[in-house]
Parts: structure tokens; sequence; C-alpha cells
């Protein structure tokens, strides 16, 4: 079976974010075991709850690379820019998790470690990955559903409007 490669991209890293959900749920427990209060960091919890959602909202991004009408390359860029953003996001929460510097990263200063970040570098990068997450997925659920109502191509699909 020959898939496409954002289908195979999307795989891969499914299974990247769910061994690191488990890899992050290993240093959860331990860290919950050598706890008074038996918990662990905020940031480890959201670290390990978040890699097993990416998990499998990355699986969703590879069925609908697979069932779409649109151009391999536009959907290999579509699941590259979640996927960036996927990973980005739990690396963040690994680090806070590690340096336990934080339990809100929203909170001013903004802090990454002794570091404190610019209020504008926050919002440009959530800015960024909200944009770049809800416009890469539209794209992929629409030439899904172009797919799904027989279309074979992009001009194929004018009768549904």
């Amino acid at each position: 079976m020959d898939l496409p490669k954002a289908v195979q991209l999307a795989i891969v890293f499914s299974g990247i974010f769910l061994w690191i959900g488990m890899l992050t749920g290993v240093w959860k427990y331990w860290q919950i075991r050598r706890s008074e209060l038996s918990r662990a960091h905020y940031y480890v919890d959201i670290a390990h709850r978040s890699s097993l959602l990416y998990a499998a909202a990355s699986l969703i991004l590879a069925v609908l690379s697979y069932f779409t009408v649109l151009n391999e390359n536009i959907t290999l860029w579509c699941v590259f820019a979640n996927i960036l953003f996927f990973s980005f996001s739990i690396l963040i929460y690994i680090i806070h998790g590690y340096l336990q510097d934080t339990t809100n990263q929203f909170k001013r200063p903004h802090k990454l470690g002794r570091f404190s970040l610019p209020s504008w570098m926050m919002t440009l990068m959530m800015v960024g990955l909200i944009l770049t997450e809800l416009v890469a997925t539209a794209i992929l659920v629409i030439g899904t559903i172009f797919f799904i109502f027989g279309c074979i191509k992009m001009d194929d699909c004018s009768s549904i409007f």
C-alpha cells in the first residue's frame, strides 16, 4: 500500500506523541509518588495529557489527509504545520515541567526558566498557533468534504455550491 507522505507523517507523529505521552506519564507518576500532596507539577500533567491528545489528533489528520481531493503538497503542508505546532506546544510544556518555573505560562511576566519573555512574543506565538492550526485543519476538512461528496478534482466540485 502506497500511502501519501502527509498520511505517513501524521501516522508516524501520532506514534511519537503517544510514546511521549507514555514517557511523560511515567514522569508524572514518579512526581506523584515523591510528592507529599501526591501531585505532579502542573506542566508535567499538561505535557502528559496534551501528548496523548495530540496523538489522537494526528491520527485524525492522517485520515483527513487520506480522504482528500487536495494536491499532495498542500495536504503535506497542512499536516506539517499542525504537527510543528503540536510538537512545539508539547516541548514548551515539558520545559516548564522540568524547570518548574510557572503554573501558568500566560501569567505576566512570561517566564521561561530564569528568563522573562516579552508579551508580544507570547501573543505572536499564540496567534500563529491559532491561525495555523485552524486554517490548516479547515483546508484538510474541506478537501475531505469534497471527496465525500464525490468530487475527484476541485473542478468537479462546482455543483456542491
